[in-house]
């Protein structure tokens, strides 16, 4: 029997601020899981901490709560133990870019076939609104004493520069779109990164709903217009087509180029998507010919409630 949205909804309370924009981004990924029809024990969503670290408790699938800074390599190992599941890590960009930034590099390197979906609200929305590592330099949101005293990290452009072959941002007023977006990062055979800006209704009073709306920008005699615009609407393409290093440098450039937009101009949708470099998987593939018919996940490791794993060979290999 075919799968419905709530199927993929689950009864714990959710105790998130009412406008916060956590919801909407729940909603795009119960949606897009739906529309695939990926089962909900083929699916696995891990998460960080903070506000967005909920999020697994929210989805109808396997979830895995971890900790901070470290959802990412939670995920990659879960991927890799069972390269059949859809691995999904979400976290807030203080648990993925402050203490997770390290890993955040790291990952792009390996491009192990998985989605991480950043929470970016410019704050610490479960530790009362200090500054995030994507809150603007100079800016004093109302639960900061003084304006911000650190340059803010660019997440499109670090994801493009640490080597992921997906790069996208969503908005998580923009549900169906964003469900789009996700679908596609999850479709994608490689690391995909989708950064989703979201109003923080209880600490962050600069990026509110209506300042993305641009009812700032409104006067008497000017009509009003959203900050955010698509990409998709316009000729920009993010595709790389074909395996030559100048045009992939030239594809990497645009996505770095076009991901300094900010202000009455902010662009939603994918920057950059390479499609020809082969995943983590193929690689391990390439050394152990059975991994994706054997993997970790799929071998026996007891029997009787006795361990029958001989760890010996890899013992012998550490000896100096």
């Amino acid at each position: 029997m075919a799968l419905k949205l709530a199927d993929y909804k689950t009864d714990v309370h959710n105790d998130w601020c009412p406008g916060c924009g956590d919801f909407g981004i729940v909603n795009a990924l119960q949606m897009a899981l739906a529309e695939m029809g990926i089962e909900r024990d083929k699916a696995t969503i891990f998460s960080g901490i903070g506000c967005s670290g909920k999020t697994s408790h929210f989805i109808n699938t396997y979830g895995v709560h971890t900790l901070h800074g470290r959802v990412l390599t939670f995920a990659q190992g879960g991927k890799l133990a069972n390269p059949e599941m859809t691995v999904v890590a979400v976290g807030g960009d203080g648990d993925g870019l402050g203490i997770g930034a390290g890993h955040f590099v790291a990952a792009g390197r390996r491009n192990v076939d998985m989605t991480y979906i950043i929470f970016d609200n410019g704050v610490y929305g479960l530790t009362k609104g200090q500054a995030s590592p994507t809150l603007k330099l100079g800016e004093q949101t109302k639960s900061l004493a003084s304006p911000n005293t650190n340059y803010d990290v660019n997440p499109i452009g670090l994801a493009v520069a640490s080597g992921f072959t997906f790069v996208a941002r969503g908005y998580s007023y923009d549900v169906r779109h964003l469900k789009d977006l996700i679908i596609k990062a999850v479709k994608h055979k490689g690391l995909a990164f989708l950064d989703v800006l979201q109003p923080c209704p209880t600490y962050n009073d600069i990026n509110t709903r209506d300042w993305y709306a641009g009812v700032d920008l409104a006067q008497e005699s000017i009509e009003r217009h959203s900050r955010i615009y698509k990409l998709e609407d316009t000729q920009f393409d993010p595709l790389v087509h074909y395996d030559d290093e100048v045009e992939v440098n030239e594809k990497l450039s645009q996505a770095l180029i076009k991901s300094l937009e900010w202000g009455n101009k902010i662009p939603i949708g994918v920057f950059y998507q390479n499609e020809l470099i082969s995943p983590f998987t193929t690689r391990l593939k390439d050394q152990i010919p059975n991994y994706l018919e054997n993997p970790p996940a799929k071998q026996k490791i007891s029997e009787n409630g006795l361990p029958i794993t001989n760890v010996s060979k890899i013992l012998d290999s550490l000896e100096v």
